[in-house]
C-alpha cells in the first residue's frame, strides 16, 4: 500500500511539473521557428534553429530600454523591501510595545486588497507627488506591495534564532545597532534570499502597475513590451514569442541560482510564528 501511494505521489508530481513546464518549453521551441512552420504545425521542432526572431524582437521595437528599466525597477524595489523589512521586522519579532498585534494585524489585512483596487488612488497619489511616469515611483510601489509577505517571513524567521546570541553579545558590552549588523543580520540570508526573490519576481512580472503609472515608452517596463509586440507585430508569432523568452528567462534564472535558499527561508520561518 505504502508503495502504491509512492508511485501515485511520483505520478501527481510528474504531471504537476509537465502541465508547469510545458507551455514554457513549447513557447522556446517556437520561438525558433518561422511564422509558416508555427501555422503548420505548432508542435513541431523547427526545420532550421535561428536566431532571427530573437533579433527581430531586439531590432524593432524597444525592448534594450524595457529590460533596462525593468532591471534597475526590480533591483531597486527589491533591495528596498528587504533592506526596510529585515529591520523593521526585527523590532517586531524581539520587541513588545503598544500596538504591536495591531500592526501585524494591518499587515495581514494588505494581503487581501487586490492590486487593481489601487490603482487608481496609486495613480492620483503618484501625479501629486511628481512621480508619475518615474522609474522612481515603479520602485516605491513595488516595494511596498511586497512589504506584507516580507515582513511575515523575516519576522517568523527572528522568531528561529536564539535570544542567547543577543543576550550574549549585550554582555560583552554591544550596542543594539552593533548586535543586529554583526550577530543577527548575517544569520538572516536564507529569509533574505526568500524575500528578495518573492519581490523581485513580483517587481519584475508586474503589468498593471506599470501601464497606469508611465506613460513614455522610455519609462516603461519589460512586461509591456508584450503588449507593443500584440499591438505592433500581431502576426509575428515567432517574433513575440522570443520576445517572451526574454521577459521570463531572468525570473527562471533567479529562482534556479537561489531556490535552496528559498525553500530553506520557507522552511525555517514555518517553525515559529
Amino acid at each position: 500500500m505504502r508503495r502504491l501511494l509512492r508511485i501515485m505521489a511520483n505520478l501527481f508530481v510528474t504531471l504537476i511539473l509537465f502541465v508547469s513546464l510545458a507551455p514554457v518549453l513549447w513557447v522556446f521551441i517556437s520561438s525558433f521557428k518561422s511564422n509558416t512552420e508555427i501555422l503548420s504545425n505548432a508542435l513541431s521542432l523547427p526545420e532550421t534553429w535561428s536566431m532571427k526572431n530573437y533579433v527581430t524582437a531586439l531590432t524593432m521595437a524597444p525592448i534594450i530600454s524595457f529590460y533596462g528599466n525593468s532591471v534597475v525597477v526590480a533591483v531597486s524595489a527589491t533591495v528596498l523591501n528587504v533592506m526596510v523589512l529585515s529591520m523593521s521586522s526585527y523590532v517586531l519579532a524581539r520587541f513588545y510595545f503598544k500596538g504591536r498585534s495591531a500592526l501585524k494585524g494591518l499587515f495581514g489585512m494588505a494581503l487581501l486588497i487586490p492590486a487593481a483596487a489601487l490603482l487608481q488612488p496609486l495613480y492620483l497619489t503618484m501625479k501629486n507627488l511628481g512621480f508619475y511616469d518615474k522609474l522612481t515611483g515603479l520602485v516605491v510601489c513595488y516595494a511596498t506591495f511586497s512589504l506584507p509577505v516580507s515582513m511575515y517571513i523575516f519576522t517568523s524567521y527572528y522568531l528561529t534564532i536564539p535570544t542567547e546570541l543577543e543576550e550574549a553579545a549585550y554582555i560583552d558590552g554591544a550596542s543594539f545597532y552593533y548586535t543586529y549588523w554583526h550577530v543577527i543580520f548575517p544569520l538572516t540570508k536564507p529569509a533574505m534570499a526568500t524575500c528578495g526573490v518573492l519581490a523581485f519576481l513580483g517587481s519584475w512580472n508586474e503589468f498593471q502597475v506599470a501601464m497606469t503609472l508611465t506613460s513614455s515608452t522610455s519609462k516603461r517596463t519589460l512586461p509591456i513590451a508584450l503588449l507593443y509586440f500584440k499591438s505592433q507585430f500581431a502576426s509575428d508569432y515567432g517574433a513575440m514569442f522570443a520576445a517572451t523568452m526574454m521577459v521570463i528567462i531572468p525570473s527562471i534564472l533567479v529562482f534556479i541560482l537561489l531556490q535552496r535558499q528559498v525553500v530553506d527561508g520557507l522552511v525555517a520561518g514555518a517553525v515559529k510564528g
